[in-house]
């Protein structure tokens, strides 16, 4: 054979490894009060890190779900056909309670030992975690309506993955979706036309457009609707209690961006039966709390592509030699990666940081639940924005092999955008602080309170604070300035954590880049002097 046939200086695959051996997550997962799951949390990231997952990660992308509106005789069925593994991907995801464990574990520590199991199973397949993440938010909205929350809770919460159109009460575990956003109004769920009317036997008749309802083939719908109260939250079921099929038409399955082994729809309530929950007129109250468990799912999901990318580029750049020598050793490449590590770093610790406070929000610590109200906010609009430039210039690191499909960099760099847009984008997300101030002030002291545990610690991270206090004391064009802001409120509080908990060498680069003004503006601009070789160490990952 010509030597030129010969396959030399490519990378192996990364396979068969833990991807949860990430030291700023096994730290968070110890100091947010979940160590006891770290077992579990191994026994995932072994499956997640495999040959297998991946694979089964790959063909649930490559292979879309289809629409199927009628069988072959013309009856209406509007089922979603899906490729094998994705029933694989999201069967291991309710067995290990990524969906909803939090709610059946009356254990401190249990909505942070999820977020790091969903951390890690979201490196397979960003996609099926849609439905794991909206089940997981359904329950605390769905207890506004006692009666159902009873009926329907135990299964939501159920390890057991049912799929299959049948009368919720008789399957053995459910998924559930959520269906807000019309063609008029978007991210503006007040100005939804759908209309739900009272019937005698106490449900309502829904009739309506839905524009983006995410996983339609779940068993239960949280959606909004236009009552004679006002805007109020219902709950669908696909298949009414007497078995009859209620009538949700599928209409068409969205064509995106990524997020591709995933169904989203636009669907059709003809006539449809929903039941009432909360109080006719609350509904943005009602499934707000859906939505905010969906958000931290956003920020948990976008440091989780980080990690990836980072995790993939690393490994490609320690086998891959240009020039003579390994890319890893060559100083510019190794400023690029620390970059992308420190971010991800950052994008994690923060995150967790926003688990624990769920947790203690939920056990009834009202400062907790004040400090996760802003910090949510302002970590969602970061995290998430921050994602498809990480994402871009992870895939770059590879070069052109990392423009192919074949090397899983395009997926990543596809899904990206989604978390930034999904439950509100960047402007939704910037307001949404805005309004958190406005309404409950304490909100501000309790973040500084969090923020200043790192006081002296770090005088770049001082200045930085100080200037936020004085930025909030100027409400001139504050709507304007929103983004800014915003950003630097994330910044001070990944900052802080970074000092607190983080690696010194990642906190140290962090501080005087983000901070201290020596930095540029792409990735791989860090200053001269930082420990790169002890930042890209805890990087690493060993198949």
């Amino acid at each position: 054979m010509p030597s030129t046939h010969e396959v030399t200086n490519q990378v192996p695959p990364l396979t068969g490894h833990d991807a949860a051996a990430d030291p700023a997550l096994l730290a968070a997962l110890h100091r947010e009060g979940a160590g006891w799951a770290e077992p579990e949390l191994h026994e995932l990231g072994r499956l997640a890190g495999s040959e297998q997952a991946q694979e089964w990660g790959r063909l649930a992308s490559e292979n879309r779900p289809v629409l199927r509106t009628h069988d072959r005789y013309g009856h209406r069925v509007d089922e979603v056909e899906f490729h094998p593994h994705w029933h694989d991907l999201m069967r291991v995801a309710v067995e290990h309670g990524l969906h909803a464990a939090p709610w059946r574990q009356d254990r401190a520590g249990a909505h942070v030992a999820r977020a790091a199991k969903n951390y890690v199973w979201t490196q397979t397949d960003p996609g099926h975690i849609c439905p794991i993440s909206m089940t997981y938010a359904a329950v605390p909205a769905l207890r506004h309506a006692p009666e159902l929350a009873a009926r329907y809770e135990p299964l939501l919460a159920s390890p057991e993955y049912d799929f299959g159109l049948r009368e919720p009460t008789g399957k053995r575990g459910l998924i559930a979706g959520m269906s807000m956003t019309e063609k008029q109004g978007g991210s503006d769920v007040r100005a939804n036309t759908t209309d739900a009317r009272p019937a005698a036997d106490g449900s309502y008749r829904l009739v309506g457009h839905k524009w983006f309802t995410s996983a339609p083939m779940s068993d239960l719908f949280l959606t909004l609707a236009q009552a004679p109260g006002g805007l109020s939250c219902f709950l669908l079921p696909r298949v009414l209690p007497d078995g009859s099929r209620n009538p949700i038409r599928l209409q068409r399955l969205k064509d995106k961006l990524g997020n591709h082994s995933n169904a989203s729809a636009e669907i059709e309530y003809d006539g449809a039966t929903g039941w009432l929950v909360g109080a006719e007129g609350k509904g943005v109250r009602t499934i707000i709390e859906m939505v905010n468990k969906t958000r931290l799912d956003c920020a948990i999901g976008s440091a989780a592509g980080m990690r990836h990318g980072l995790v993939q580029a690393v490994h490609h750049a320690r086998h891959r030699k240009a020039f003579g020598e390994y890319l890893i050793d060559q100083p510019l490449m190794a400023n690029v990666l620390a970059d992308l590590a420190v971010e991800a770093e950052a994008a994690t610790t923060v995150g967790m940081r926003l688990a624990g406070a769920t947790d203690r929000a939920c056990a009834g610590d009202e400062r907790e639940e004040l400090f996760g109200r802003l910090a949510l906010a302002v970590t969602k609009y970061w995290v998430c924005k921050r994602a498809p430039a990480h994402a871009a210039e992870a895939l770059e690191c590879l070069g052109g092999n990392g423009y192919v499909e074949e090397s899983g960099m395009p997926r990543l760099y596809r899904e990206a955008p989604l978390m930034s847009i999904w439950e509100g984008s960047g402007n939704v997300a910037a307001l949404d602080a805005l309004r958190a101030m406005a309404k409950q002030p304490e909100t501000i002291e309790v973040f500084f309170t969090e923020v200043e545990q790192a006081a002296g610690a770090d005088a770049r991270l001082d200045e930085a604070t100080a200037r936020l206090r004085k930025e909030l004391g100027d409400l001139a064009d504050i709507q304007f300035r929103a983004r800014r802001l915003v950003e630097t409120f994330a910044l001070v509080l990944q900052g802080s954590l970074l000092v607190r908990h983080g690696d010194p060498a990642v906190a140290d680069a962090f501080c005087a880049s983000r901070f201290g003004g020596d930095w540029g503006i792409a990735f791989g601009t860090l200053p001269a002097g930082t420990s790169t070789d002890t930042i890209l160490a805890r990087a690493r990952v060993e198949a």
